[in-house]
């Protein structure tokens, strides 16, 4: 089942069991989903599904600091949820152990020695850690193995 198909049915369910978070945020990501299908003419696959996910799951994050520094508690408590059920739809994250381990590899593999490699080694490490660790997390593993 695809990932698009899954999130279809759980849009079902949803609806079903009256969940207004998890409906909300299922809508959402087939709003975005439909926006680049129509707007690329392209059908979209898990992996560019997952793209878009993290994308919603950034973007809500950013809405949940501005909303902490207006003191909108209600309005991070609605953001913090949608990107709970965003989560559900994300391969399991790489755990820190994992990202050190891989990270340590790509250094070795393009003989990184100082921060001025830290473009060869993002290169090459967000690809490898595609969906399972976000480039925030990739870049600051980089900079505290090199730095």
């Amino acid at each position: 089942m695809t990932l698009k198909e899954q999130l279809k049915e759980d849009l079902k369910t949803a609806m079903r069991d009256k969940d207004v978070v998890k409906r909300d945020s299922i809508r959402a990501i087939n709003t975005m989903i439909k926006q680049i299908e129509v707007d690329e003419r392209k059908d979209l696959n898990d992996e560019d599904v997952i793209k878009l996910i993290q994308k919603g799951i950034k973007q809500r994050e950013e809405s949940i600091t501005q909303y902490k520094a207006a003191s909108r508690e209600d309005l991070v408590a609605q953001e913090q949820e949608q990107v709970d059920v965003f989560m559900l739809y994300l391969p399991t994250q790489a755990s820190d152990e994992e990202l050190e381990t891989g990270m340590k590899e790509i250094i070795s593999q393009v003989s990184a020695t100082s921060m001025k490699d830290i473009g060869k080694v993002m290169g090459l490490a967000t690809k490898k850690f595609a969906g399972v660790a976000d480039g925030k997390r990739i870049n600051e593993m980089v900079k505290k193995l090199l730095g």
